[in-house]
């Protein structure tokens, strides 16, 4: 059954506190095939996915806080038990949350253009995303994409065109009607206002899947160091910085004395994700020995750009005086 009188608050789920990667099965509470809305809106095809699928399960991602209350809300009071929404972003939840070969469906729903040449790289429709996409899809799941705009309908063609995991199902690149398809409230308003829509349909073949591996947590970082500076020295010596490491952006933002603690805010931006938080510098055992590691703040998850982070922030602590010296860490070596 997918469809109870409940009065229970639907769980609130978030990429950074689910599990990498996350067992759906668990989840659910049954084993069932696994559909993926990207970007759902306000729920209206989530919901519809959830109600004409009822034997399979239901993932929606959204990023837009609002969004999210409205089909949590909806969900609830529908009583339906086979669909959950869940705050990510897309990339995070392709190479984080679903091991490869994992979805039976894809849906894509009037992804935000981006219009301007310097937003380009914000698109959905990223050839690495599309091989993330790929990879996620079973041999013979289905990958659906639907847009109002012109210049994203080719842009997507090509992309499609080029990817050898994916075969086109139609007779042209798009179709410009899918019959019983439920029109979403954005979709609709693009018809009534004279725009034509494109529609995809795509099958994952047989051929082998692209090789991209679950980005698992690894141990949460820390560096331990000695120097005669106190905790108030170092907090003066700081100022805004901002580092690149290949792919990744660190801004080392503000930071903040504590009663017995110093807090440094830091936003950290990955290929697949991003994190705003807090790194915590304490006494260890004498005032001379400190450590440095990541807070609660934020919810930080380990990965390679929290290692950096922490590396980087530590490096400079130390080199604030030249009696300064590191004694033990937990850092990937990159």
């Amino acid at each position: 059954m997918t469809r109870k009188k409940t009065s229970a608050t639907l769980p609130k789920l978030t990429s950074l506190r689910m599990a990498w990667p996350t067992d759906w099965a668990a989840l659910f509470g049954a084993e069932r095939p696994l559909i993926l809305e990207i970007g759902f809106g306000y729920g209206a095809y989530l919901l519809h996915l959830a109600r004409t699928n009822p034997d399979a399960n239901i993932v929606g991602l959204e990023i837009a806080s609002q969004c999210l209350f409205r089909a949590e809300s909806a969900i609830d009071r529908a009583g339906l038990t086979n669909v959950r929404p869940i705050h990510s972003m897309a990339e995070t939840a392709l190479h984080h949350l679903f091991t490869p070969a994992s979805l039976t469906q894809i849906h894509i729903n009037f992804p935000d253009p981006w219009f301007k040449r310097r937003h380009a790289p914000r698109r959905l429709m990223q050839p690495d995303t599309l091989t993330a996409m790929v990879s996620r899809l079973q041999a013979g799941g289905m990958l659906y994409l639907a847009t109002d705009i012109r210049e994203y309908a080719e842009m997507c063609a090509k992309l499609f065109a080029a990817a050898p995991g994916l075969e086109n199902t139609l007779p042209d690149a798009w179709a410009d009607q899918m019959p019983g398809r439920v029109v979403t409230k954005y979709e609709g308003r693009a018809l009534r206002e004279g725009r034509a829509c494109h529609y995809f349909a795509l099958r994952r073949n047989t051929l082998p899947a692209p090789d991209v591996p679950v980005i698992r947590e690894g141990t949460m970082p820390h560096m331990v160091f000695r120097s005669p500076l106190t905790l108030d020295d170092m907090l003066a010596h700081f100022q805004q910085a901002e580092r690149k490491e290949g792919n990744t952006h660190i801004n080392f933002l503000h930071g903040y004395r504590g009663q017995k603690v110093v807090l440094f805010e830091v936003y950290i931006k990955e290929p697949t994700l991003d994190q705003h938080v807090a790194l915590v510098l304490s006494y260890r055992e004498t005032e001379q020995d400190f450590t440095l590691k990541a807070g609660v703040l934020g919810y930080p998850r380990a990965t390679e750009g929290l290692h950096r982070a922490v590396a980087i922030l530590g490096d400079w602590l130390i080199g604030l005086h030249p009696d300064s010296a590191q004694i033990d860490y937990k850092l990937l070596e990159t």
